[in-house]
């Protein structure tokens, strides 16, 4: 493991690894030397088999973790956290100086998160509990990492970071715990404020980089930070998760309200009319009003608004997180490759496609006799997607930094 300070200018999200130029082999070094190198590959790989087995292969999914208790674990857990942990880990180095995760340390979070992905398959109650392990041992693990980064650099303004990333694994565990005990209240009351602890965590990394990357990439474009309502975000979401796990709807609903009202602001005052024709920033910017509008439906379901039950849910995991997701690997793969910030054809086709699949997931929710086209031409369009992600991205992913 590096945890040397890496000695180049530390601003913003510029790569640590050293330029190799001309054509390069493939490295094994070069793979485990920041996290969102195998991490990227392995989430969105994941996203691809998950959706494909939960929507094409459902009789796969008999394992003492099965059904839909499985698929909303392995899509907020097994996807979206581990895209998350992957970016900061990956993010952690320019913020503190020092590689939080790589060499042996990032292998073995990878080999914990791929015991998990299996168990979870297998029909033996013996594999539930070593892959509940395993994944609880890979959210310690960079927890940990995290946190020995922030406080020998006394990077006080990542403090939390490594909480949060505690946090996760906590909600982790008690669903899983819920899901072994049978109680679908229970198991459905944890999911979703594990759901809120990780829109806590994407309105965080949001704020951060979306007009840090903004102001960048379009000449003397000047955003505010909005770091005071930034902080009041976090804490209106921090009641939403006390809410939901203490059970008061109205606590729940006025700290779910508050935090996706403020994203709604952030993203009006971020202009984003002046970041249209730049694809790598509006994909960041539909991302984070996805999190928002979906919090904020969230809050109504709280009060008793009628809604399609699973309406919320799917607004801030596919219109908000996996649009977020999408952008940000495209990314910030290419700038920690040292590749242009420019998109092509295959990657404006991987987001649209993107964007294509939440329409029509959200539109399957309305539970017509479309339904079930509906449902696979969504599943179809997804997993063309992040086909075309790892297609275009594992080869590069898997050499040194240009």
């Amino acid at each position: 493991m590096s945890t040397a300070p890496i000695p180049i200018a530390m601003t913003g999200l510029h790569s640590p690894e050293a330029a190799v130029h001309g054509p390069v082999a493939p490295s094994m070094k070069a793979f485990f030397e920041l996290a969102f190198r195998p991490l990227y590959l392995a989430g969105v790989g994941w996203a691809l088999v998950s959706i494909a087995l939960w929507i094409y292969a459902p009789w796969l999914l008999s394992g003492p973790l099965g059904g839909v208790a499985w698929h909303a674990h392995e899509m907020l857990w097994g996807f979206i956290a581990t895209i998350a942990l992957a970016f900061l880990m990956t993010a952690g180095a320019n913020w503190t100086g020092i590689n939080p995760m790589s060499g042996k340390l990032l292998a073995l979070a990878c080999v914990l998160w791929a015991v998990a992905r299996i168990g979870f398959l297998l029909p033996w109650e013996t594999a539930f509990w070593v892959a509940m392990t395993a994944e609880l041992a890979f959210f310690l693990l960079g927890s940990s990492a995290m946190l020995r980064a922030v406080v020998v650099s006394k990077n006080s303004r990542n403090y939390a970071v490594p909480g949060l990333l505690a946090g996760l694994g906590a909600m982790d565990a008690l669903y899983l715990l819920s899901a072994r005990g049978g109680d679908y209240l229970l198991l459905m009351q944890r999911f979703n404020a594990g759901l809120v602890v990780m829109a806590l965590i994407a309105l965080l990394i949001g704020r951060r980089v979306i007009p840090f990357f903004a102001m960048r990439a379009v000449h003397e474009l000047s955003l505010p930070k909005q770091t005071e309502t930034g902080w009041v975000q976090l804490g209106a979401c921090a009641v939403g998760v006390l809410g939901l796990l203490l059970g008061q709807p109205m606590p729940t609903a006025f700290g779910l309200g508050l935090a996706g009202a403020l994203a709604i602001v952030h993203i009006v005052s971020w202009k984003p009319w002046a970041v249209r024709s730049n694809d790598l920033l509006w994909i960041l910017y539909v991302g984070y009003a996805g999190v928002g509008i979906g919090l904020t439906l969230a809050a109504w379901a709280q009060v008793g608004l009628a809604l399609p039950r699973a309406l919320p849910v799917h607004t801030i995991a596919m219109a908000g997180f996996s649009v977020m997701i999408i952008g940000m690997v495209t990314r910030t793969a290419l700038g920690h490759t040292g590749r242009p910030l420019v998109t092509d054809r295959t990657m404006r086709t991987s987001y649209w496609l993107m964007l294509i699949a939440v329409a029509l997931r959200l539109a399957a929710l309305a539970n017509t006799p479309a339904t079930a086209v509906l449902l696979n031409l969504a599943g179809a369009t997804w997993i063309a997607s992040l086909a075309l992600y790892l297609w275009q991205f594992t080869p590069i992913l898997i050499r040194p930094r240009q």
